[in-house]
């Protein structure tokens, strides 16, 4: 290597000297010239030219240019040009004279680097030698030395990747899980893996390609999952609203279970308790084993059944996924937006109340109507529970209760509107029973039901109208289907049979044999039972509405009242008063009445031991049957008069006078003792009529008969009366008498029943007896003969007895007696009219 460079100095060297030489041998050439063109020049131009020179010389090639133009600017550039020759012409000679004198000294250096060529070439070689022995020596180190090189870049390489990956991994196992939970659903993981991959793995992996697609995923995968929720919770609201039904369905049924628990353990420690005290009290004496609890039997049949669906009936929370309000719920609180998330639940809900608590028209034509209603209301109110305590907040305690409010106010007006429409006492009863144990349901959840109770007490009212309403027809088919007769009673199982139906007790009928007859009618027994059977129905209605005992006793005595009062008052009025009831019929009424009357102390003993009131505390209601009864008996006795009335004016209708007569028959008229007949016959029966009915029924009927007949004989169509009528009406007159003397009704003292026709009889016997002297003589004296004589009626028929209009006159052919009496009939119409006249002024 160094043998090359030497020879390369050399030979630089050599051309160097000769480039310089033939250079010098120019500027020696030009300076010649410059100085012949000096010669030839002026002073001045010589001066001007130097001093351009001097310029030259000193001045920078760069800004040589303005100086040469003042060279060519002028007239003597060539003279410039001699003068610039001679210029560099001494400058050669300078040169030269410098290279002249360091020539020796280069030829001798010249000279030595010519001897010292073949050493450096010897050099030369064995450096080559030694180079290419290195080279080779050193070709596997450098091949070492390169895979050194390699495996410390690549080992530098390997720590930077796994440095690399060390940062990288977490992030791709993080999306990995990522997209793992999407394809899952499990949208609230992948949230808080979002969250985690956002805030501290890509962060610390670097800024990858891959790292930014994931950044830029993030936000629409936050969307994604929001959308992704908010549809699952729209699908949950679609799915609770078709299930509420169910759901409601459930918890009424755990409700009804619970409670019927409740009543059973509560039945079983009340029959405990009675045992014990009867087994206290009775100790040593036999007691009746074959008594039983009709409550302990129903609560241990509830236990059974209770038993049985006990295990069966599915909570409400298993019916429904609630995973999907949870996990929206986290969502949006994650991307702060859960206030946006429980406004929208809470909207939705709302919807969906008004939805639920929108009643279907004809909900009131079945109880499942009612019943869905309520099971939808329940289960939504079910779940808004449950989310209430299974979320932080997401609805709370003012939210429920306004929506409950809603609500309640909805629910008791549709009731109220729907259950006006119902006539069915038992569906009024289930109805009630069913709002009870939609209270209890709802109540058993924390929410205020008090208004439903209130509502089923206004609805108590209705349901005893709808329960008269019933028992009025039931009242007027027993009435109509009744055979108004005695009870014929053939053997003592069936004497049992109607005593178990009616509290009847009579000991002189107990001591006849068999076969016999009890006093009342079918619709006795049948009456009181169904009685009964409307007190058990208010009783049912009662219960289960928190009420005590004695408002549960007030209760059924005001109904039992409006029904004696009211419904059974009015059917016995119609029974009564109906055209075709008989003499018969209204004697059996007021027997029946009167039987039904003495039992109503046993009704109030029938209350007191169902509600377990005493019938004599204090501001207990008093049954009115005693009053309805009196007043139905009252008006069939009524009716009984007016019927004998009727009847006696049928009959009277017959008769058939000749008020012309000349003398009267020695029997009485046949239509008289048809009458008679009739009315022994009729008055025969009354002797089963309690009291004083049979003697007031013949008295009246006396009376009537009496005053009938009265009128009969004043009436303004007669107009002509003869004696011999008089005296044909005088013995049917007597045929009365006898029969009132007769006593066709026991309980009349002396001739009292004579005295319904004395107004008659004295009237019969002034005329008869003709004796008017008298009779004008002691008229106003209390001790008068014909003290009931009334002169408006003497005075009426006697102008009949003297009437001469007629052709077949009595007084016509009169002798001169009868002509006399006829002056002194005339003497005492003319007195009885100054009689009259007097005592009218």
């Amino acid at each position: 290597m160094f043998c090359h460079n030497e020879s390369f100095n050399s030979n630089t060297g050599s051309r160097s000297s000769s480039i310089f030489l033939s250079r010098s041998g120019r500027c020696v050439c030009s300076l010649e010239r410059v100085a012949r063109i000096w010669k030839m020049a002026s002073a001045e131009t010589a001066a001007e030219h130097e001093r351009i020179l001097r310029e030259l010389e000193s001045t920078d090639t760069n800004c040589i240019g303005p100086t040469l133009r003042s060279v060519y600017d002028g007239q003597e550039h060539g003279l410039f040009m001699d003068k610039l020759e001679g210029r560099i012409r001494n400058h050669d000679r300078e040169i030269e004279k410098m290279c002249n004198h360091h020539f020796q000294g280069f030829v001798d250096s010249i000279t030595e680097l010519l001897k010292v060529r073949g050493e450096a070439q010897k050099l030369k070689c064995q450096v080559t030698e030694t180079n290419q022995k290195l080279q080779n020596d050193g070709k596997e180190l450098l091949t070492s030395m390169d895979e050194l090189r390699q495996c410390r870049l690549q080992q530098r390489n390997i720590a930077t990747t796994i440095d690399k990956l060390t940062h990288c991994l977490p992030v791709l196992e993080m999306y990995s899980k990522l997209q793992e939970q999407m394809r899952a659903k499990r949208y609230y993981p992948a949230l808080r893996t979002l969250e985690l991959l956002e805030e501290n793995c890509l962060p610390q992996a670097g800024s990858y390609r891959f790292c930014g697609i994931m950044s830029e995923n993030i936000s629409r995968l936050r969307t994604h999952i929001r959308d992704v929720s908010m549809s699952d919770l729209k699908d949950f609201l679609e799915s609770i609203r078709k299930h509420s039904d169910k759901i409601g369905e459930t918890a009424m049924k755990q409700a009804q279970v619970q409670i019927a628990r409740d009543n059973a353990v509560t039945s079983q420690q009340q029959s405990e308790s009675g045992r014990r005290i009867r087994k206290e009290t009775f100790s040593g004496t036999e007691v009746d084993r074959t008594g039983s609890n009709p409550f302990s039997e129903k609560g241990s049949r509830i236990l059974d059944v209770e038993d049985e669906e006990e295990d069966e009936i599915p909570g409400a929370h298993d019916l429904v996924d609630f995973s999907p309000v949870y996990r929206c719920l986290h969502i949006y609180t994650v991307l702060g937006a859960r206030e946006t998330f429980e406004n929208y639940y809470r909207k939705q809900r709302r919807k969906q109340a008004r939805l639920v608590l929108q009643p279907h028209s004809n909900m009131h034509e079945t109880l499942e109507g009612y019943r869905s209603y309520f099971n939808q209301i329940v289960g939504f109110f079910v779940v808004e529970d449950h989310i209430l305590h299974t979320t932080q907040g997401l609805v709370n305690r003012a939210y429920v209760e306004e929506l409950w409010e809603l609500a309640l106010s909805k629910t008791i007006a549709a009731l109220r509107t729907h259950s006006s429409y119902c006539t069915d006492p038992d569906l009024i009863l289930d109805l009630k029973n069913l709002i009870v144990l939609f209270a209890d349901t709802l109540q058993g959840y924390g929410f205020p039901v008090n208004q439903l109770f209130d509502m089923l007490l206004e609805m108590r009212d209705q349901y005893g109208e709808i329960l008269l309403k019933k028992w009025n027809q039931s009242f007027r088919q027993i009435l109509d289907q009744d055979n108004y007769s005695p009870i014929p009673v053939a053997s003592p199982e069936e004497y049992q049979r109607i005593a178990g139906q009616f509290p009847f007790q009579d000991p002189e009928l107990d001591k006849m044999p068999f076969p016999k007859k009890l006093p009342f009618s079918e619709f006795v027994p049948k009456v009181y039972s169904q009685l009964k059977e409307f007190i058990y129905a208010c009783l049912k209605y009662s219960e289960d509405l928190h009420l005590s005992s004695t408002e549960i006793d007030d209760m059924i005595r005001k109904s039992t009242n409006l029904l004696l009062t009211r419904t059974l008052s009015h059917c016995l009025q119609y029974a009564i008063k109906k055209k075709n009831v008989g003499l018969a019929e209204l004697v059996q009424i007021i027997i029946n009445t009167t039987h039904l009357e003495q039992c109503c102390h046993y009704l109030e003993e029938f209350i007191s031991n169902i509600t377990n009131v005493p019938s004599d505390t204090i501001n207990a209601t008093k049954l009115y049957g005693t009053s309805t009864f009196k007043d139905a008996r009252h008006t069939a006795e009524e009716e009984i008069y007016t019927n004998l009335n009727q009847k006696i004016d049928q009959f009277l209708q017959l008769a058939d006078y000749d008020w012309t007569a000349a003398q009267g028959g020695g029997q009485a008229s046949d239509y008289l003792s048809d009458l008679i007949a009739f009315l022994c016959s009729t008055f025969a029966v009354f002797t089963h009529l309690p009291g004083k009915v049979a003697q007031t029924a013949c008295m009246s009927a006396c009376k009537h008969l009496s005053t009938s007949l009265l009128q009969l004989l004043l009436e303004a169509d007669v107009r002509q009366v003869s004696m011999g009528a008089l005296q044909q009406f005088n013995v049917d007159v007597k045929e009365c008498e006898r029969f009132a003397r007769a006593g066709p009704v026991p309980g009349f003292q002396g001739d009292t029943l004579l005295l319904a026709f004395i107004d008659l009889r004295q009237l019969l016997d002034l005329f008869t007896q003709w004796d008017w002297s008298t009779y004008l003589a002691d008229y106003g004296r209390p001790t008068c003969k014909y003290l009931r004589v009334n002169p408006h009626m003497a005075l009426a028929l006697l102008e009949k007895m003297k009437d001469t209009s007629r052709k077949n006159n009595m007084f016509a052919q009169f002798r001169k007696n009868e002509r006399d009496k006829q002056k002194l009939i005339d003497t005492v119409v003319k007195q009885l009219k100054n009689l009259i006249a007097t005592n009218q002024a």
